[in-house]
């Protein structure tokens, strides 16, 4: 897959919706074109989570950066995420970091849950492998 096709996809209307089994929908809040500043709302599967998320850091065509601002429900204290592509041969190498930090509270349970958490992301780079290979 080059990686314009999946910068393609990032960008796109839905998103990692169509791809990544941790987001339920995206809303794209900000009128076209993307940018830093840029914001959406992502509802995720765990109890109707939903999140509104500001870009930082939009470098078209290679990645984007964004944290979430505001959630429906307590217990994140800071959520961010970086994604970056890069050629890969023919394809495309694409670099996906999370970063999470709980509120106080709920910091023994996320440890606790870590596996669950590891095997969660996981789905993630399961599910854009199988997006990719039948979206050509």
């Amino acid at each position: 897959m080059p990686p314009a096709r999946v910068w393609e996809s990032l960008a796109s209307d839905e998103s990692l919706a169509a791809w990544g089994l941790g987001v339920r929908r995206l809303t794209w809040t900000t009128p076209r074109p993307f940018g830093v500043g840029t914001t959406r709302e992502v509802v995720l599967p765990l109890g109707s989570m939903t999140v509104r998320e500001r870009f930082f850091r939009w470098d078209e065509g290679s990645g984007y950066s964004f944290y979430v601002e505001a959630a429906n429900r307590p217990g994140l204290r800071q959520f961010a995420e970086n994604y970056v592509i890069e050629p890969d041969g023919d394809g495309a190498l694409l670099t996906w970091t999370i970063a999470i930090e709980p509120k106080r509270r709920l910091a023994p349970v996320m440890k606790i849950l870590g596996p669950v958490n590891k095997a969660a992301f996981g789905q993630f780079s399961a599910g854009a492998k199988k997006y990719f290979a039948t979206h050509p």
